[in-house]
């Protein structure tokens, strides 16, 4: 089962794409698309033009990634930032349509969810997300931007309700574990880091305004859709 998940976003949109057939989740790519001018000195593109590049960059990745299932986060409206969450349906609705377009199952989660299943609790902060995905995925570093760690959260919460993914069947945790389980899964993971694969780390090391370069740039310079290697080779 391959799980693609999105943390979608008009300024950054995250992704993770993760393989949940064994007992162990693996990386198969993960990065963000970033709708951001190129120089410092150009002027902000329009949501339109914004739209369009999330669009095409979604597209290239569904055909690199071919994933079975796409897991969208849900959509958060805080009541002292409503215009965040027009903005985000704004993202959301590109995405979804080009889902169904592509005939693909969508899973829809709501971002409390995804928290509560891969840090322990709703209220999670960024860093306890990015913390909780690096000892699951046995990562020597933090993933960054945090947009990164929340897609592929995003993705291992949809593996962990999957009736047939293993990660779940397994004793991998979720829902089908208690939060005992979890724990020990996660002191497990912990206690292995394993360094990021040869050209993963170029796209999940840029920390947000250090590189205002888009995706499509990036990729230019990194192969596509890296594995990394399970534990034991």
């Amino acid at each position: 089962m391959r799980i693609l998940g999105i943390d979608p976003g008009l300024r950054i949109t995250g992704y993770g794409c993760i393989d949940a057939l064994t007992a162990r989740p693996v990386i198969v790519e993960a990065g963000v698309f970033r709708l951001l001018p190129q120089k410092s000195d150009q002027p902000v593109a329009s949501v339109s033009r914004r739209l369009v590049e999330l669009d095409t960059d979604f597209n290239a990745l569904l055909d690199r990634t071919k994933p079975d299932c796409v897991a969208v986060e849900g959509l958060f409206s805080h009541y002292a930032h409503p215009a965040t969450a027009i903005v985000m349906g704004h993202a959301r609705g590109v995405l979804l349509l080009r889902v169904q377009q592509r005939g693909l199952r969508l899973v829809e989660l709501k971002p409390a969810e995804v928290k509560k299943s891969v840090a322990g609790s709703g209220q999670a902060d960024k860093s306890q997300v990015q913390r909780a995905i690096q000892a699951v995925f046995q990562l020597a570093e933090l993933p960054k931007p945090p947009d990164v760690a929340d897609a592929l959260a995003i993705a291992l919460t949809a593996a962990m309700r999957d009736p047939v993914s293993q990660w779940r069947t397994t004793g991998g945790g979720g829902e089908g574990a208690s939060s005992g389980e979890n724990q020990q899964m996660r002191r497990r993971a912990a206690g292995s880091k394993r360094a990021l694969p040869a050209g993963l780390a170029d796209r999940i090391s840029d920390p947000l305004g250090q590189k205002p370069d888009t995706l499509r740039s990036l990729r230019k310079q990194a192969t596509p859709a890296t594995k990394r290697a399970r534990p034991g080779r």
